[in-house]
């Protein structure tokens, strides 16, 4: 029975309660330009970069902004927001200092801007982390599969022996198509349990040493939601 060859994650509503805060974000944007901002208007930024969320508002939603302008704007008031403190979801630290303990590396593979992965790097703690990767620093970002092929070489692993940690159905995307086994914490709809994605409702559920696989055949001994 082995373990994940490492632990993938998420950061944004995953390790740290700022999904949210990012949609707001969002939708004081569109409500400012007058565009409707609705729950499910706004859900479909979930997980987005601060590029892509802003080329979506000018060309989908028709915010009457330049795509830099309105990214400059999303980025100035996320960065505002998380500068002003951010809450660690409950656990989080937990499963990363788990992860340490059974000798599993872990990654941070995030949408966010750089200058907003190192604060809260700094909250997490960068210790804990052997490689992160932030917005801009593959060649697509989510929900294509890069920043998750990226970050598994970073640590030297085969994707395919990887678990990633998402909240969001774009960051889901992403992990599944790089090949990687998928544990689900939802922040929005969308993402469904299935053959290598397990969903369960909090990081304080999860217990490592359940996703072992057999002969790293991908046969995985976890229970919940759906099994890996």
């Amino acid at each position: 029975m082995t373990l994940p060859a490492a632990l993938l994650c998420d950061m944004d509503g995953t390790l740290v309660d700022t999904e949210h805060a990012w949609l707001q974000t969002v939708a004081r944007l569109l409500s400012a330009e007058g565009v409707p901002a609705g729950p499910a208007v706004v859900a479909a930024y979930a997980g987005a970069a601060v590029a892509d969320a802003a080329e979506r508002a000018v060309h989908e939603h028709g915010v009457g902004l330049t795509v830099a302008d309105a990214a400059a704007r999303l980025d100035r008031d996320f960065t505002a927001g998380v500068a002003s403190g951010v809450t660690v979801q409950p656990g989080a630290l937990r499963l990363l200092d788990q992860a340490a303990a059974l000798g599993i590396a872990v990654a941070l593979v995030t949408a966010s801007e750089r200058h907003v992965a190192d604060m809260v790097l700094g909250t997490l703690g960068a210790h804990r982390f052997a490689a992160s990767v932030a917005s801009g620093e593959s060649a697509r970002g989510k929900p294509h599969p890069d920043p998750y092929l990226a970050a598994a070489a970073a640590l030297g692993a085969d994707p395919a022996h990887c678990l990633a940690v998402e909240d969001t159905p774009t960051g889901a995307a992403a992990a599944l198509a790089a090949g990687c086994r998928l544990l689900a914490v939802p922040t929005v709809p969308g993402i469904a349990a299935g053959p290598r994605t397990t969903v369960v409702a909090s990081l304080t559920a999860v217990d490592l040493l359940t996703f072992r696989e057999n002969g790293g055949q991908g046969h995985s001994a976890a229970t919940g939601a759906g099994q890996l």
